[in-house]
């Protein structure tokens, strides 16, 4: 089967299967994790694409939908999603929805109580306060949409009033999300049911239903659902293979970027031998200013390595994207931080597809057409209260 899809991508792409299987045997090595073939990923850019599909496939499902996201906020978003989770509860389709106890505090009380007596099994990921102090500062920042354990969702989105629209304006986010079908559905289920079961205590919920793993596409796809840990987690090894890989062209986007010294270094290194590499962040518009200020000690290096830093101007871009060559491509909930690489719950897909890579590296320059290009004049520059306030802010780096 894998053969089969690389030889798919050689004759779309006229990329050769070696090139492909060192992408593969690489991630393969480095994470103990096989890519599964025959998945379909569809994209979606912002809250007009992304949430009608996702709606849809809930308001379809017949026997089960396993929701799980890290942001539960307000807005008419919030009440579409409790409508048609509370309408399929009431038909008789299992409906279960796990928030993290931290992220989804702002969720108007109201909501949970309509889900619940609809019938919804909404739990909670470590609520504050507990006992267990040690588990407080670990959260799950998945979000994750199985429906009939056949249609799949993740990427960043939250549920909130800042995810609506086409980011038309600063108060509507920038933000890309992905629907996946095929045998890598089953390693959504995975991830969601790893949280719910500490939430719930209960293993044999994970295993009531089963569905056969359907081919639905092409693509090769690599699935990572990462814990917390006090050493390297699976992302912060990826992280740093995926740099490790690049021979051409790396380009990273990421809303919070506050990465560890060696992934620093790894960068830097990439570049001085030659790889392209471009990381789009937010710009006046971030909304945790704190983290673009705790990683000032990190973007001197790369500005002298050559690597290129845009500011995306127009609104807070939330997109997590990881490009290589031209030929892997990164998505999910991780961002490219040290929160992500040691201390929440993520989940990310590597997606050996060219065709999709070059769909992905699109909208990185359409993205970049809409940012400002930082350079090492522009960042010599910074004013003394700016310093002063990065040197307070690197206190927090690992937070943010």
């Amino acid at each position: 089967m894998a053969t089969s899809s690389v030889k798919k991508c050689q004759i779309a792409e006229g990329t050769s299967a070696a090139t492909l299987d060192r992408y593969r045997h690489g991630l393969e090595t480095a994470l103990g994790i096989p890519f599964t073939a025959g998945n379909a990923i569809d994209v979606y850019r912002n809250g007009d694409e992304i949430f009608p599909p996702m709606l849809d496939a809930i308001s379809r499902s017949e026997e089960m939908v396993e929701l799980l996201t890290f942001i539960y906020w307000k807005g008419d978003i919030a009440e579409k999603f409790v409508e048609v989770l509370s309408e399929r509860a009431r038909a008789g389709v299992t409906v279960r929805v796990l928030l993290d106890g931290f992220g989804a505090r702002p969720m108007p009380q109201r909501l949970v109580e309509r889900m619940e007596d609809a019938g919804v099994q909404v739990r909670w990921f470590r609520p504050l306060p507990q006992w267990k102090v040690w588990n407080v500062d670990n959260r799950t920042h998945r979000k994750i949409l199985v429906c009939d354990g056949q249609t799949g969702f993740t990427g960043g989105v939250g549920i909130a009033a800042e995810w609506e629209g086409h980011a038309q304006d600063s108060d509507h986010w920038r933000e890309t999300h992905f629907r996946v079908r095929g045998p890598s559905v089953p390693a959504l289920r995975a991830a969601f049911y790893q949280d719910w079961v500490e939430a719930e205590y209960r293993v044999d919920c994970a295993l009531e239903r089963v569905w056969p793993s359907q081919e639905a596409g092409d693509t090769l796809v690599q699935v990572l659902a990462s814990t917390a840990s006090v050493g390297f987690t699976d992302i912060a090894i990826l992280h740093e293979a995926l740099v490790l890989l690049a021979r051409k062209r790396l380009r990273i986007t990421t809303p919070y970027f506050a990465p560890h010294e060696r992934d620093v270094e790894v960068i830097v290194d990439a570049a001085r031998r030659g790889v392209d590499i471009e990381i789009i962040l937010p710009g006046p518009h971030i909304d945790k200013r704190v983290s673009e200020l705790a990683a000032s000690d990190d973007f001197e290096p790369l500005f002298e390595a050559g690597v290129k830093i845009w500011r995306y101007q127009p609104t807070m871009i939330h997109t997590k994207l990881v490009t290589v060559d031209g030929m892997l491509s990164c998505i999910g909930s991780a961002n490219f931080n040290q929160r992500s690489s040691s201390k929440d719950d993520e989940i990310a897909l590597c997606v050996l597809d060219p065709a999709f890579t070059q769909t992905m590296d699109s909208h990185f320059d359409e993205d970049r057409q809409n940012s400002v290009l930082t350079t090492l004049e522009d960042w010599k520059r910074r004013g003394m209260g700016r310093r002063a306030r990065e040197t307070v802010a690197r206190l927090m780096k690992g937070e943010t």
